[in-house]
């Protein structure tokens, strides 16, 4: 009896010997893992402050015209660090229509911007989107950001959400990130497929637009620009003839033989900018076995040091 007892204890001593273990060795692990973690957030940072102190001597260089030399625009920049990689990606932040230029502030209360929705049902038709989904997604996110309670023609306000299997509520104010599009009425997965490409949210009520940043794939937001009065081939045709060191300012843009007689308004003409005032820059860190993703959008204005105004530890979808 007496060596049964024994051997009883021996085993649950056994037990919790091997528990005890296995909890340290668990305990080190998630150690070691937020501590590789933390490290390859360091390195993000460090990362993301060199991209500002390169945009800010890039402005203070040129603060009028963005130079296109040294290539920076949607360039990879791949550096060694200690047990992994980090790789950087610095590209115009602008080259794209804002989604919160479809509204503006009217003292205290944010109401439609009839020239930003006129440039997103625009764009939809350079994508061919139909028209009447595309007018539908205009006047939903308009209603989803401005500070009234009435629903636009096509739009929705809370109502049109409240009812359905997981209700939620419009936002009221502007748009933080491009992927809340999804959640407004008439956005569908393939809709916003086409739109993603050309859309940005920048905390501002305007969209200025670097011609000289554009590609040829950037085409519809030329067409966009000038009320689709040009093609896609056109306006390929115009960025891809763009001189190699850019051109030296809107006005020479704007005499190209495709535009000079298409007459765009005012607001159109100081929409088109040849200085980028928001960059890009993603960050991709590989330490250790962890892999970290940084996004943020870092403004850069004539006269002043560059700065983050977001930053997100995802990447944009």
């Amino acid at each position: 009896m007496a060596l049964l007892t024994v051997l009883l204890l021996v085993a649950v001593m056994a037990t919790v010997a091997v528990a005890v273990l296995d909890d340290v060795r668990f305990s080190v692990g998630r150690t070691t893992n937020a501590e590789t973690g933390a490290q390859a957030q360091w390195y993000a940072d460090g990362a993301e402050t060199l991209a500002r102190q390169r945009i800010s001597r890039l402005t203070r260089d040129a603060p009028d015209r963005t130079p296109l030399t040294p290539d920076w625009n949607g360039r990879t920049f791949t550096l060694p660090i200690e047990g992994g990689t980090l790789s950087a990606t610095v590209r115009d932040g602008q080259a794209c229509l804002n989604l919160n230029s479809l509204v503006e502030w009217t003292g205290d209360r944010l109401a439609a911007r009839p020239a930003g929705a006129a440039q997103l049902l625009a764009l939809g038709r350079a994508l061919d989107i139909d028209a009447m989904r595309m007018r539908t997604i205009t006047d939903s996110l308009i209603d989803w950001m401005d500070t009234d309670a009435v629903a636009r023609t096509s739009g929705a306000e809370d109502g049109a959400y409240a009812g359905g299997p997981e209700p939620y509520r419009t936002g009221g104010v502007p748009v933080a990130e491009v992927s809340e599009l999804r959640a407004v009425r008439g956005v569908d997965a393939d809709a916003y497929r086409r739109l993603r490409p050309y859309l940005c949210a920048l905390p501002t009520d305007r969209s200025p637009i670097n011609v000289n940043s554009l590609t040829p794939a950037d085409a519809p937001l030329l067409v966009m620009l000038v009320d689709s009065r040009l093609d896609l081939d056109a306006a390929r045709a115009i960025i891809g003839a763009r001189p190699a060191s850019g051109w030296p300012d809107p006005a020479a843009f704007w005499s190209q033989s495709g535009l000079g007689a298409l007459d765009p308004t005012p607001a159109v003409r100081d929409q088109v900018s040849v200085r980028t005032d928001y960059f890009a820059v993603r960050i991709d860190v590989d330490h250790g076995g962890v892999q970290a993703v940084r996004t943020a959008l870092i403004a850069a204005r004539p006269g002043q040091e560059a700065r983050t105004v977001i930053r997100r530890w995802t990447p944009e979808d």
